[in-house]
């Protein structure tokens, strides 16, 4: 049986982090914080069981193995995006390509996408799958939906609200954050501690997702209690898939940020359908 290959994420912050020879710088251009890089890293250097750097107070330096590792890293990663420039992206007519997680399409566009279909009759949407900076930069949407701190997600980017993190559970689930398994999101600069800090203590996580939107899907399954963006659970909550578990909320330091095309008229439209379904 093959040995299955690490995820393509952990190499991506390896090379990152290799030319910056930084976690934080690497994380500003990857879109991720410098907690998420070097848990990256780390899990890779563990799978590798080699150290890829040596940690200084103030900065990283390579060692033999990360030498050797990075430029078969840097080749395979250029590969792969010239392998897919070559795909055409399809027809342009009255077409309006969406860029966004799918965390946000999943449970804030799609519940109520019909809604501007039917006003929009003629525009056709495709929507592109989209994490990291450059994912945004090749897809050139014409609606984009970021997940960052204000500093990643770049300038004219608007802030989508609410933005705190909010505790949510299936209805079904009976229990409190004391007695029940709590799901963390990870890579995100707010948590279970930072809620702790504030509210009182919580047990330690049990169930980890590396994104709000899989948190809020184990939380609607029964799995435990989710913190997630308050954002993205407004549908949940309305068609009874989550509810709140308790009254309290903490601030999220990093949010989801829109920015469109405004020369196009339907990211305009598209844009203020959001809002208004955000309102």
């Amino acid at each position: 049986m093959k040995k299955s290959l690490p995820p393509l994420t952990w190499f991506r912050a390896f090379e990152a982090a290799a030319r910056h020879l930084s976690f934080t710088a690497a994380g500003e251009e990857i879109g991720l914080t410098q907690s998420a890089v070097s848990q990256q890293v780390k899990a890779l250097e563990t799978r590798l069981r080699v150290a890829l750097f040596t940690r200084h107070a103030r900065g990283l330096s390579l060692t033999d193995d990360g030498r050797k590792l990075l430029p078969q890293v840097g080749s395979a990663l250029g590969t792969l995006a010239a392998a897919t420039d070559i795909f055409d992206a399809g027809p342009s007519t009255n077409l309006l390509t969406i860029a966004a997680s799918i965390s946000v399409t999943q449970w804030i566009i799609a519940p109520n996408l019909a809604d501007f279909t039917q006003s929009h009759p003629n525009v056709r949407i495709r929507f592109l799958s989209a994490i990291w900076p450059d994912d945004f930069n090749s897809a050139q949407a014409d609606v984009e939906i970021r997940f960052g701190s204000e500093k990643q997600v770049g300038k004219n980017a608007q802030l989508l609200t609410p933005n705190r993190l909010v505790a949510v559970k299936a209805p079904k689930l009976i229990g409190d954050l004391q007695s029940l398994p709590l799901i963390e999101a990870v890579g995100t600069s707010s948590g279970w501690k930072k809620w702790a800090a504030v509210n009182g203590p919580v047990p330690e996580p049990q169930l980890f997702a590396d994104s709000y939107g899989m948190a809020l899907y184990l939380a609607s399954q029964g799995n435990g209690v989710a913190l997630v963006s308050e954002f993205l659970v407004k549908n949940a909550i309305k068609a009874g898939d989550v509810e709140t578990a308790d009254s309290a909320t903490i601030p999220g330091h990093e949010g989801y940020y829109l920015s469109i095309d405004d020369s196009n008229l339907h990211a305009v439209q598209f844009q203020e359908w959001l809002l208004r379904q955000l309102r």
